[in-house]
């Protein structure tokens, strides 16, 4: 076990399930399925051939995303791996046909398809159209899918062998922000659990709740809140769907109150929909949600900034919180 950054783990548990299905196959395109970090290679062309790992595709997310459809719905499992801007080139396929396939053929047909589908950052200097966040809770929508979101390099790698092993469609989402989280990283293949949250603190005074780059800032706040007396308990779901609501909606109850924070736009994103089911669970409870405006990110990092929900504005409203 080892420090492992979170692109590096991932392509590990890749690895490791290849090794395992001699039928396991990715399709990629504009990033490399190579990396060698502290002087470990991996490199997945070089070691499964070019019948399983195809050269960097056409740039056409339509094409090579249809293609893992196809053969995963003739029961061969497969990858493929989106760069973060393109992630609506292929939506039609995902909305149409692959959360609905078991459903339509009465259970007869699986669908052991794993999308591997980079998170926008919100970086400064980027366009508009290059820098949202919080898509997955598009996917998190559509009925037939499992929706996950790691924010350290073990779940990385954890979910994303969990997510090759299952029969059902995966969107795994991957913020790059999360590959220099410190955290060590066994060799050995594991599964983290799809829809079993973890709980980072606990804590009496309140319930701060987060995923992917979210988790990142909710993390750097818990010092500050620890010196104001705050004691608060953090949970990361890991997966949107299934929501591991029942581990939130448990903390919620003792704490009586719940922080969400989501990186993705305000209206409908994640946080929205943790709130809502908890509002129902937990009747008189306080919540509040921070989440990014309905608003493009702009190219200014001082505009970003302002609009993040970071951990300055994370203190503040869990103190504002306590104190009410």
């Amino acid at each position: 076990m080892a420090p492992k950054p979170g692109n590096f783990a991932i392509l590990e548990g890749i690895q490791s399930e290849m090794r395992t299905n001699k039928f396991l196959t990715m399709f990629w395109q504009n990033r490399p399925v190579a990396v060698s970090p502290m002087g470990k290679v991996i490199d997945l062309g070089k070691e499964f051939g070019s019948d399983r790992i195809p050269p960097a595709t056409a740039i056409d997310e339509e094409w090579y995303v249809g293609s893992a459809v196809g053969m995963a719905m003739s029961g061969v499992p497969a990858i493929a791996h989106t760069p973060y801007m393109c992630s609506a080139r292929a939506f039609d396929l995902v909305f149409n046909q692959i959360g609905k396939l078991r459903y339509m053929t009465g259970g007869q047909a699986s669908m052991p398809l794993v999308i591997w589908q980079d998170g926008n950052g919100r970086a400064p200097g980027m366009a508009g159209q290059h820098a949202d966040a919080g898509q997955e809770s598009l996917y998190a929508a559509l009925p037939g899918l499992k929706v996950v979101i790691p924010s350290n390099p073990y779940d990385a790698k954890g979910l994303m062998i969990a997510a090759i092993r299952d029969q059902d469609p995966v969107i795994f989402f991957h913020y790059s922000a999360i590959n220099s989280v410190p955290a060590d990283v066994p060799d050995d293949a594991y599964e983290v659990k799809i829809g079993e949250a973890k709980t980072i603190q606990e804590g009496s005074d309140i319930t701060i709740v987060g995923y992917g780059p979210a988790m990142i800032e909710i993390n750097k706040a818990l010092p500050e809140l620890k010196n104001a007396g705050i004691k608060a308990e953090v949970i990361d779901p890991r997966s949107l769907k299934p929501l591991p609501i029942d581990t939130i909606a448990k903390s919620v109850a003792k704490t009586k109150r719940l922080l969400a924070v989501d990186h993705g736009h305000e209206t409908l994103c994640a946080a929205t929909e943790i709130v809502a089911r908890c509002a129902i669970m937990v009747p008189g409870a306080r919540f509040a949600r921070l989440a990014f405006p309905d608003a493009p990110s702009p190219g200014a990092r001082e505009m970003i900034s302002w609009m993040t929900p970071d951990a300055p504005k994370i203190v503040a409203a869990a103190k504002k919180m306590v104190s009410a």
